[in-house]
């Protein structure tokens, strides 16, 4: 059974939701309602349970007063905006391993019934994004989800407005959701409850984005420089991203193999490709776009297209977020193997440098990967706690909103990681920094995307995922989404 069916199997109302699905169109737009925004005014909401998402009233902020009591709030110091974990994915590559995740934790995210559409949701979280009017954006890691080059084209196609073409191979779908697949894993949208006919096709048809219009930021993810956020690309897994054929199925010794060992281990990938590759094949068109970049190459290509500082292999540099807020983005990404984050002993230099040259402007930390589960984070956090401008470090990676308080003998901070676009709820994060009687509130708010067709169509299917955000609760709770942080100050 498909992971879409499992979600639905059992409700009351399955016929209910099987015919309004097969609409290609939002639910914003079927009620003529402004789409998208802010969701202290508006959120989604599944009041029956049925499985069909439906706008609901707003969630005002929550006073947080962990750190600081609650005080009346003034003069806004600046506006900015957050995108993580965008997934922007070549869905038809034969460097995926989708089969993977009949194999359960930790590779259930190796496919999802939304999958082809992860550069429309981006699009879609720009759109919303714009109308906030933001200082400054980040995109706070794992911005495409393959390492692959095409891959980079349609995100940062996305981001810089225009037109773009989510194709590769040849004209048309060739992946696991053609409708001929008889494998029960993969949701298919021409076959399966919810229908979409025709839904695969659309995706492939170049679309108009209209690109972020404020200044915006990057952090390097695991994603985007590992293949499967875990493998650096050897000769052998090269040759597979570009070739004509892709496995389909492990062979069943393997699967037992990777069952047990729960990890990609690429001395393992590397000899196994060594005997040709290791389990069934099935023929696709092959693509050169697909190629895997180099880390340097994708630093590089960030840097060129955002205007990011900085030069060598890591991505750490600092903006800044109006004249009183200043921004550090960490590299926290490994370049060899695995997906946690990893704090370089040269980094702590260069961040206590650039913490004292924020000198009286308050300074936000972005990282991919959270300081507190990283190798070496908490000699980082150790630094930030010595700083009374600090408000907070925010980070993406685990695809959950969360807040929580950081306590120092100066005052403390905020940890702040926020959802995925690639998950439900695919909501984008705002926050307004500004002042109060006694220090300064941090307010943040999740955006949802303003949906259109197939972006609309992405946020239902990833509701009804049934291992995605809304069973494992990635959109966290009240207080991890709109909430209003207060800060002591100096």
């Amino acid at each position: 059974m498909s992971r879409v069916l499992q979600a639905l199997a059992g409700t009351a109302a399955f016929v209910g939701v099987c015919v309004a699905a097969v609409l290609l169109v939002a639910p914003d737009e079927r009620r003529g309602e402004a789409p998208g925004g802010s969701t202290p005014e508006r959120t989604y909401v599944d009041s029956d349970g049925d499985g069909a998402l439906e706008r609901g009233p707003g969630e005002p902020l929550v006073d947080r007063s962990e750190l600081a009591p609650a005080s009346p709030t003034g003069r806004q110091l600046a506006l900015f905006a957050q995108i993580s974990d965008a997934h922007v994915r070549d869905e038809e590559s034969p460097a995926r391993l989708p089969f993977l995740d009949r194999l359960g934790p930790p590779f259930t995210t190796s496919f999802r019934p939304q999958e082809a559409l992860s550069a429309r949701v981006l699009a879609a979280a720009v759109e919303s994004i714009n109308r906030l009017e933001p200082d400054v954006v980040v995109t706070t890691g794992d911005l495409i989800d393959n390492a692959q080059r095409n891959e980079l084209d349609e995100a940062l196609a996305v981001l810089g407005g225009g037109v773009v073409d989510p194709e590769s191979g040849v004209p048309g779908y060739a992946g696991v959701q053609s409708p001929d697949n008889p494998d029960p894993l993969y949701y298919r949208a021409d076959v399966d409850a919810p229908r979409h006919p025709g839904l695969l096709a659309l995706a492939q048809e170049p679309f108009e984005s209209p690109g972020l219009r404020a200044p915006w930021y990057p952090v390097v993810g695991n994603h985007d420089v590992l293949l499967q956020g875990e493998l650096a690309a050897s000769a052998r897994t090269r040759r597979v991203a570009v070739g004509r054929r892709a496995v389909t199925e492990l062979d069943p010794a393997l699967t037992a193999a990777a069952d047990d060992e729960r990890v990609l281990d690429p001395r393992i990938v590397n000899r196994l490709l060594a005997r040709g590759l290791p389990g069934e094949t099935a023929r696709i068109p092959p693509d050169p776009g697909r190629r895997p970049l180099d880390p340097s190459e994708l630093v590089g290509r960030l840097r060129a297209a955002s205007g990011a500082d900085g030069s060598g292999p890591l991505l750490d540099y600092s903006f800044d977020i109006g004249p009183a807020v200043r921004g550090i983005a960490l590299d926290l990404t490994r370049r060899d193997a695995g997906s946690g984050g990893l704090v370089r002993p040269e980094q702590l230099s260069w961040l206590r440098s650039e913490l004292e040259r924020a000198g009286q402007r308050w300074v936000v930390v972005f990282s991919h990967q959270p300081l507190r589960s990283s190798a070496g984070g908490d000699r980082a956090l150790e630094l930030l706690d010595r700083s009374p401008r600090v408000v907070a470090a925010v980070a993406g990676h685990r695809h959950r909103n969360s807040i929580a308080p950081r306590r120092s003998a100066r005052g403390g901070y905020w940890l702040v990681e926020t959802a995925s676009l690639a998950d439900y709820p695919q909501q984008a994060r705002a926050f307004r920094l500004v002042e109060t009687a006694s220090g300064v509130a941090l307010e943040s708010w999740m955006l949802d995307h303003t949906g259109g067709e197939l972006a609309g169509v992405s946020r239902e299917l990833a509701y009804l995922d049934a291992q995605g955000g809304r069973p494992r609760g990635l959109a966290g709770g009240r207080r991890d989404r709109n909430a209003r942080l207060f800060h002591p100050g100096p």
